[in-house]
Order: C-alpha cells, then structure tokens, then sequence
C-alpha cells in the first residue's frame, strides 16, 4: 500500500520530473510513464487507471498530467488525498505550468514531494508547513548574515579612509618636492642669466646668475626669464608653462579612486577654481507687483496588497507685494468646491467676508499688507484634505515580485488619471544586498543603480496623456518578497486639488487694479508603498 512514484509528464507521456519512493530503475519507471497516455481515454470522467500491476492516480494540470504511480493494493482514498495537496503545491513553485516552467523548478517540486510523501506513505502536512519546511529560514544565520555584511562595510570604510589618507600624504609630499624645485630655480642658473644678459646688452659669465639678477631687481617668476629670452628658446625643461605656475593637480591614481567611490553612489565634491564670468545663478526676482503662491503638499502611504492607508494633502496661499502702494488690496479666489477640503484663514483675515465671498482681506481695511517679505510671503490661507478613496491619487504603484529558482522577477507598474500631468517622477525601490546591478530587462524611462543605498530609481521627466502607464521589470537572485518594499516616490505637478485660482485683485482706495501672477506646485513630502 505505497505511492511508487510521483511525476508531472506531457500530454504524450515526457516524463519532466518525477520523484520515485521505492527501488526502481530509470527504465521502468520511464516505460510506466510512457504507457499512461495510452491507457487515458478521452472525455472520460475518471480520476485513475489500473493495469496488471500498477494503477495510475492522476489530474490533468493545464497541458500537463500530475500522476501518483501506486500498486493495487494501495488505499485510493488516501492517494487521492495526496494527489490534491501535490495539486496545490505545483502552483506555489511553478508559475508557468509548462514544460519551461517546470524545468525550470525541478529541483523545488522534488524537494516538495519529498516532504508530501516518506517511503512511499503521506504525511499529515499542509500546504503552508510544507513551504515552511522547504524555505528553512533560519533566526541564527540571518543575524551571521547581517553582522559579516556590517563587518564588510565597516571594511570598506576603513579602506577608504586609508587610501584617502595615502592619497592626501603624497598630495603633500609632491607639494613639497615641488616647492623646493621652484625656490632653486627662482635663484636662477647661469645658463637663464646669461639669456637675461644678452636681453639687456650686459655679459655675464656663468656662475654670477645670483649676482646679476639682484643687480636690475628680478622677480622669482621664472617665466618672465624664457619670455624675455631672445637670444635662444626658453628651457622648458626647467620652467613651468605660461600661466599655471606650480600646480597640485589629482594624479592618476587619486583620480580612480574617486572614480572607484562615484561608482559606488559616493557623492564626490571637487575644488573648482571660480573663472571670471563663472557666477552662482540668482534667483529669478519677482517682476509684479503682486505674486500669489500656491502650494500643496502630499503625504501618501498606500498598501502593497491595494488600499489607502494614508492620504494626506495640506496647501498654503501666500501673498508677496513690492510696493507699499499696493498693499491695500483683496484677494478674490475661486476653489475647486470639494467638500472634503477645509480652509482656515489666517487670524487677521476677515473671515465672514471669505466665507459668503470667497474674499481674502483684512479685518480692518485701512491696515495695508505686509510688503517686501522674503521666501513666498505671508500665508493668507490654509487647508488640509483627508481621504481614503483610491480614485483621486495622483499616481498609483503596483510591485509584483515573483521568486523562480534561484531569481526572482519583479515587474512594477505605475497608473496616473487623465487629469493631472506629473513632473520629474522618480520611483525609489528597495533592493537586497547585490554584487552586480540588477538586470533591467524592460523599462519605460530611465533607471539608475545606487549600490551604497541598494536602491533602484526609476525617473520618468514627464508623465502627460502619451504615457499615463509605464512598466518596469528586473531580475535579481532569489529574495523575499517584502525585501522591496518599502517603494517610495516623489514628483511635481502644476496643477492642485484644492484647485484655488486667483480669479481677481481688489483694490481699496481706488486706482487701476495692480498686475499680479500666480504660482502652483504640488510636491510629495512622502509617498510610499508598504
């Protein structure tokens, strides 16, 4: 009463793995396997099939057979029970039921079958246990893991320590070499004064260079003798090139060291001399008299698995004015009108006045605006919207990692509506501890691999009605699912949810209305996926 084999084979009886729980040779097992395609009838509803000395318990899977090989005498309610859970099991290490698929899984369904059944015989096992069984994770060689990656990188650090140390010491060593170099040739040779001498109509001979320099005040400069020379070329084996004087530049080395550290995703800061012309870009300086700002900030943590668990929007208006002429003035805006939005003025502002009128202004109206203040201004107006309805997000990131074999498969997805355009969206994924770079095989935008962080950043410069959906997929070796998450994203957008736009500018004491512009942003303060 035992379960000989149990294999997955073709639809023309290619046997692809089979695990067999007794003495049998190759041959005999082969020769089983490859007359049961010919004992199943079709369009019958039967779940086995006896011969003379074995009966096959079976199920169809897909273009495929899963097939129990046992003897007459074993229980069939039992090998029908088995044959279930192993039903179960394929799936769970076999993503892609076919001929590739379970090639490529072999080894982890044998593994599986073992644990299903001993000698022959079921075990009281579960689908859960028997994955529990096969992954063995194991408490104590996480943390040997965890603590030889912090010796590694602890490592590494004294490494690069070292090297910048040596690198900074023979920095100082050629500086040094280099200034005694130029202290003797400022006292010159008799060969260079002897070429000063011919330029000034005076001989001298060829051990009193000293004594003719100081004669007529000579400069250290060694350039100024070669370019003075006319009688013969200047030396320039002894004196610098025009212009640069002693130089401590990087050497070679020095310089693929940094380039060694850039590739490990080290922020690197050169010395750059300042040149003429070359200035830091001030800002652009507000041009209208009135400026208003709106800005809204987005906090979002959304589920792995789908849902909101975190939706958060908080925005500001704010005010700037040039001139003191013009800072008795009102604000009329217009909002989106969403319910779900709640506005607070500012205490100054007269509230009432906003509430029936949608009027921004001071509670006593012959108090000007503050004027000239730096940054966005004074905030007139703040607002805060809540909610947990999947349909208003601006961008929504789906991550399905898949483990098969030793890789595992990682295709991420990302959904905007049709209603707002996103800027410089950069989606940051969390990635185990690699040696190489994962192996990106499509992508819609760019990516880049920093290796200190383990993070791989998917950036698309503008999201608009031409790709409103994009896809990422990599591999990587075989790890757990949540070891990518959690995903992170940040962007901008121009337009807002609280939809306020400044619709007029209201003057108190009369006059023409002052011009005035208005700017919008909204930018992630966080947004993750966990």
């Amino acid at each position: 009463m035992v379960v000989l084999a149990a294999s997955i084979i073709s639809k023309s009886g290619k046997a692809l793995v089979s695990r067999q729980f007794v003495d049998m040779s190759r041959i005999r097992i082969e020769g089983y396997l490859a007359a049961f395609p010919k004992l199943v009838g079709t369009g019958k509803q039967h779940t086995y099939v006896e011969t003379e000395n074995v009966r096959y318990v079976y199920q169809p899977i897909e273009s495929l057979y899963l097939v129990l090989v046992t003897n007459k005498q074993s229980n069939i309610l039992e090998d029908l029970e088995t044959l279930r859970l192993l039903s179960k099991l394929v799936p769970e290490y076999c993503y892609s039921l076919d001929e590739e698929g379970i090639g490529r899984t072999a080894f982890e369904l044998i593994f599986a079958f073992d644990e299903v059944i001993s000698l022959g015989h079921k075990e009281s096992v579960t689908v859960t246990q028997v994955k529990q069984y096969c992954e063995m994770e194991s408490h104590e060689e996480r943390l040997h893991k965890l603590v030889l990656q912090s010796k590694i990188n602890e490592t590494k650090d004294v490494m690069k320590r070292k090297a910048s140390e040596i690198d900074k010491s023979k920095i100082e060593k050629n500086r040094g070499e280099k200034g005694g170099f130029m202290s003797l040739q400022s006292m010159g040779s008799g060969r260079i004064d002897t070429g000063f001498g011919s330029d000034s109509g005076i001989s001298s001979t060829g051990g009193s260079g000293f004594g003719s320099g100081s004669g007529f005040g000579l400069t250290p400069d060694v350039d100024t003798f070669s370019t003075k020379s006319k009688g013969r070329p200047a030396a320039s084996a002894t004196a610098p090139p025009k212009g640069l004087g002693m130089q401590l530049g990087k050497t070679q080395k020095t310089n693929q060291f940094l380039e060694s550290l850039k590739a490990e995703g080290e922020v690197i800061v050169e010395d750059v001399r300042p040149t003429v012309g070359q200035a830091k870009p001030a800002a652009a300086p507000l041009t209208d008299p009135v400026t208003l700002t709106v800005e809204e900030k987005i906090n979002v943590t959304l589920k792995r698995d789908g849902g909101v668990s975190n939706f958060d929007v908080q925005g500001t208006l704010s005010l700037q004015i040039l001139n003191q002429e013009d800072a008795f003035i009102q604000v009329q805006i217009e909002t989106s009108g969403n319910p779900a939005i709640l506005f607070k003025t500012h205490p100054n502002m007269n509230k009432e006045l906003f509430s029936n009128e949608n009027i921004l202004g001071l509670k006593d109206p012959n108090r000007p605006f503050p004027t000239g203040q730096g940054g966005d201004g004074v905030s007139l107006l703040r607002w805060r919207m809540q909610s947990t309805d999947e349909s208003i997000l601006p961008l929504t990131i789906n991550c399905w990692p898949s483990v098969s074999g030793s890789e595992t498969y990682v295709n991420i997805e990302y959904e905007t509506p049709a209603q707002i355009d996103l800027q410089n969206v950069v989606i940051s994924v969390p990635l185990p501890a690699l040696r190489e770079a994962p192996n990106v095989q499509q992508i819609d935008g760019e990516w880049r691999y920093d290796s200190r962080n383990s993070v791989l950043e998917w950036s698309v410069v503008l999201i608009d009605n031409s790709n409103r959906s994009g896809a990422l997929e990599f591999v990587v070796p075989a790890a757990d699912p949540s070891a990518f998450f959690p995903i992170s994203a940040r962007f901008t957008a121009s337009r807002t949810f609280s939809d306020v736009k400044v619709v007029n500018i209201l003057p108190l004491r009369g006059g023409a209305t002052p011009k005035h512009s208005q700017r919008t942003t909204l930018a992630t303060e966080t947004y993750q996926v966990v």
